[in-house]
């Protein structure tokens, strides 16, 4: 049993008279599947290190309404992203942070066409931002002569350039950090994008998740690092299909920080 993580919901806030100063938007993936909850719990721990006043929503979140979108369902997302605007308008919602690629490119691109204007930072972005501002501090070595590579997720990477906060955040760790051939604008996707997580793959040669692990085995890692629960998913698979879940790890950029300060 994991020990229990007091996390306040805007519900708490709004009745103590307080706001804090984000809101975790915790995402489909890393509130319900059971391996996106560690990644949502490293993230907390973080956030409690640097002793951030944050919230969650809890159960008055819902789904950003990305997947519907992508699948062409553009009827469902208006009625997602609606539903959820008016709630994160009410509560006068200003920065939102999120472990989630595709929660932060549709909060942070198409939510403000529809009302919803926020400030929406990738949980990798946050995290610089609160080493860049002394709040939290990474010390150690214990990944040391560990050689990490990291997979750009393709709605932070090549969709909004968000590409240097991970690595910053790795190389502060004092591991090795090695880019595969295909990395930054020219990275491959794992396979999970627009909807396809949730759908069987067309036949092919090979599946774009194993190819992908492929490219990232090709560095010789001991840990394949990401900042998407979908990729972990992915990049997980794709080392079971390689069989090298002995020797080689799937982790989240904020796992890899967490892990690194025993938290």
């Amino acid at each position: 049993m994991s020990e229990q993580l007091k996390v306040k919901t805007m519900q708490e806030f709004m009745a103590e008279g307080k706001q804090p100063e984000i809101l975790f938007w915790v995402g489909s993936a890393g509130s319900f599947d059971d391996r996106a909850k560690k990644i949502s719990r490293a993230f907390v721990k973080l956030l409690n290190k640097a002793n951030v006043d944050f919230a969650v929503l809890g159960t008055e979140e819902s789904s950003t309404g990305d997947v519907a979108k992508r699948a062409g369902n553009e009827f469902l997302f208006q009625m997602q992203a609606m539903m959820n605007i008016e709630l994160l308008n009410g509560y006068e919602i200003k920065r939102i942070v999120t472990c989630d690629p595709h929660s932060f490119n549709t909060l942070k691109n198409e939510y403000p066409s529809l009302g919803g204007n926020y400030d929406v930072l990738h949980h990798t972005q946050y995290l610089k931002e609160l080493i860049d501002n002394g709040r939290l501090t990474i010390t150690g070595d214990g990944y040391k002569g560990k050689r990490i590579t990291f997979h750009d997720p393709c709605y932070l990477g090549r969709a909004n350039s968000v590409f240097d906060a991970p690595r910053e955040l790795l190389t502060k760790t004092n591991a090795e950090l090695v880019e595969m051939k295909r990395h930054k604008k020219t990275a491959l996707c794992c396979g999970a994008g627009g909807a396809q997580m949730f759908k069987e793959p067309e036949k092919g040669d090979m599946d774009v998740n194993v190819l992908r692990t492929k490219g990232a085995l090709e560095t010789n890692p001991n840990i394949i690092a990401t900042g998407c629960p979908y990729c972990n998913t992915m990049m997980t698979d794709g080392i079971k299909a390689h069989e090298k879940e002995d020797s080689v790890t799937v982790l989240d950029v904020a796992e890899v920080l967490a892990n690194s300060q025993g938290l």
